[in-house]
């Protein structure tokens, strides 16, 4: 009886070791695969998933189309009384479509200045303080400062306004 015991467990390991070994080979095979997909789309992601030409036709449309900006210098304005004397203390840069335009800008930099001291000035701090005041507020620069400075022609384009600093104080 031990004899046969022995026997029937000798077949059991037998029968199991190519089941374990076909299952690491399926492990290994299916690893393979995972790496070779994963380092694909790493080397994908890497190049950008362009193409060499694409690349240089990309760059070429960034460089035409980069940005211009015209820092305004910070300055204090007081706005409408709601509740006593409130103040704005803002600071501004103004994007526009080229160079030209900047120069321009920065030649009447002084009426520029006079412009948004009289939007600004005329505006209350509760219309200021939301997102939407905010937003209407850049829509009524972009159109003062669109008109034209010398009385004749046409004025500059202004594209974006950014507030780098917008502090409203009560005293």
């Amino acid at each position: 009886m031990a004899t046969k015991g022995k026997a029937p467990a000798k077949g059991a390991e037998a029968d199991a070791a190519p089941a374990k070994s076909s299952k690491k080979m399926l492990f290994i095979i299916v690893g393979a695969v995972l790496v070779l997909v994963i380092g694909g789309a790493a080397a994908f992601f890497m190049m950008g998933g362009k193409k060499k030409g694409e690349e240089d036709h990309a760059e070429e449309k960034v460089e035409a189309k980069a940005p211009t900006f015209v820092v305004i210098e910070p300055f204090v304005v007081n706005l409408q009384q709601e509740t006593g004397d409130q103040y704005l203390q803002v600071a501004m840069t103004l994007q526009v479509p080229d160079a030209q335009t900047a120069e321009a800008l920065k030649l009447y930099m002084p009426q520029v200045r006079s412009r948004l001291l009289m939007v600004l000035s005329s505006k209350k701090a509760s219309e200021l303080l939301t997102g939407e005041g905010k937003r209407k507020l850049t829509d009524e620069i972009v159109d003062q400062l669109g008109e034209p400075f010398s009385g004749k022609g046409k004025g500059p384009q202004i594209n974006d306004v950014f507030y780098t600093s917008f502090v409203i104080q009560q005293q």
